[in-house]
């Protein structure tokens, strides 16, 4: 087959694919575009002639380069599952014969346990909300709706308030790659959502043009996720709670609280709009980490290195 010289083609119509097929969402698309794009510049610079031409060889000295750059394992282990995609995607179109990146060892990723908040903690956040004003009421729907249902920030400043059926306790969140998902609420959010429609939001829209976002920030505009992140770092700081939580470590805290309680593992990932299983498993290390450090803290025949 005839080189392929022009990179730049390859990747527009690897885009396009990403976006229409694959639903991707616009960062993720980003991710895409910068990782090969690099490799592209690699490419020129090693006078490799064309995508086709690119060999196991020249895969694994990428891999070098990046690793001489400096990069995390997590970054490297990224832009190569970026190249393995696009290479994959270059054979679906029979452009190329094969996969280059196929064999090329990923990095071990380094184990890394998410955070999670205890429950004297989220009772401390908690008691600083003032439900009596219309930002605290909104940011108490904030903090009810990130650990009682897990969310993500991108899909929490995304719900609508036709998406919320106070009825029968859901809402239905738009997830990654525009996949929309059902998630339960509970009886303390359900409050939270009512007083918030019916007094705060009411007040922060004051006749404004409403968007139709439930959550509102003081000009009646939907909120954004950095607004959450901060309106998050406000609580922390004032309840002296450790200060690497992010909105993040809340949707951490609800898949923990849950497995700990007795939920089984694929209701978890299911709440959590997880597509593989593989992701929400992380999380059962979190509760066997907390279940040794009960057990070694309170049993008697516990103790670690005892006389012989």
């Amino acid at each position: 087959m005839d080189k392929i010289a022009d990179v730049s083609a390859e990747l527009t119509a690897f885009t396009t694919y990403l976006k229409v097929e694959k639903n991707a969402s616009p960062h993720t698309v980003k991710e895409y575009v910068a990782d090969i794009t690099e490799f592209a510049a690699f490419m020129e610079q090693h006078q490799i002639t064309g995508l086709d031409a690119v060999s196991y060889f020249q895969g694994r000295s990428f891999l070098a380069h990046l690793v001489k750059k400096g990069l995390s394992r997590r970054s490297i282990a990224r832009k190569l599952s970026s190249l393995r995609s696009f290479y994959r995607y270059l054979m679906r179109e029979e452009r190329i014969a094969q996969n280059p990146f196929q064999m090329v060892t990923t990095p071990k990723l380094e184990k890394k346990l998410p955070t999670f908040l205890y429950p004297q903690e989220i009772q401390m956040l908690f008691e600083l909300l003032d439900a009596t004003t219309p930002l605290g009421q909104r940011d108490r729907v904030i903090f009810e709706l990130l650990y009682g249902s897990g969310v993500r920030v991108s899909e929490l400043v995304t719900i609508r308030t036709d998406a919320i059926d106070l009825s029968n306790g859901i809402v239905l969140v738009l997830g990654k790659g525009a996949k929309e998902r059902y998630v339960p609420i509970g009886s303390y959010a359900m409050e939270a959502i009512r007083q918030y429609i019916k007094q705060g939001r009411a007040h922060l829209l004051a006749g404004r043009p409403d968007s139709g976002t439930l959550l509102l920030n003081y000009r009646g505009e939907p909120l954004s996720a950095r607004s959450v992140r901060r309106v998050v770092d406000k609580y922390v700081q004032g309840a002296a709670v450790r200060l690497d939580v992010s909105p993040h470590t809340f949707r951490h805290t609800f898949a923990t609280h849950m497995l700990n309680a007795g939920a089984d593992l694929r209701t978890v990932q299911e709440l959590l709009g997880h597509v593989n299983i593989s992701t929400t498993q992380i999380y059962t290390h979190v509760t066997k980490e907390r279940l040794r450090h009960v057990y070694d803290a309170a049993h008697p025949r516990a103790e670690r290195g005892g006389k012989s």
